[in-house]
């Protein structure tokens, strides 16, 4: 019952993160391509959620980033495009949007609250959730 209610809530800020992300209009611009959608397809939803895992954990999470702010390409793979979509590509954004603090390591929570961001992003792009794109396979 715990990690239901737990669920429930991390579902309630992910979209309500998602609404205020869709009223920026740099935020708002991004958008998953023909070949981002075709690669979300071939790899499957969850290898690219073990990406955005394995990309936020090598690129964003520990206390002082590497290049942070120009650690996260603009292109090149879906999830590169969703955390610049959800403000997930650089510590300042993580500050500004998500209140998460510069200057420490990400927490687990954190870090499992940011890939739920980036993949609520990339379902709704690939329209509106898991289960309905696997249909579409």
């Amino acid at each position: 019952m715990k990690d239901l209610a737990h669920r429930i809530c991390s579902s309630k800020k992910v979209d309500s993160a998602l609404e205020l992300l869709k009223r920026s209009s740099f935020r708002s611009k991004f958008k998953l391509t023909g070949q981002d959608r075709q690669y979300i397809q071939d790899k499957g939803i969850e290898t690219i959620k073990d990406h955005a895992f394995d990309f936020i954990n090598s690129r964003i999470a520990s206390q002082f980033p590497k290049n942070d702010g120009k650690q996260t390409p603009m292109k090149g793979h879906p999830v590169f495009i969703a955390q610049h979509a959800t403000a997930t590509c650089c510590r300042g954004c993580l500050q500004k949007w998500h209140r998460i603090q510069k200057g420490r390591a990400l927490s687990d929570n954190e870090a499992g609250f940011i890939v739920s961001l980036i993949m609520g992003w990339i379902e709704k792009q690939i329209g509106g959730g898991e289960n309905e794109f696997i249909k579409q396979q």
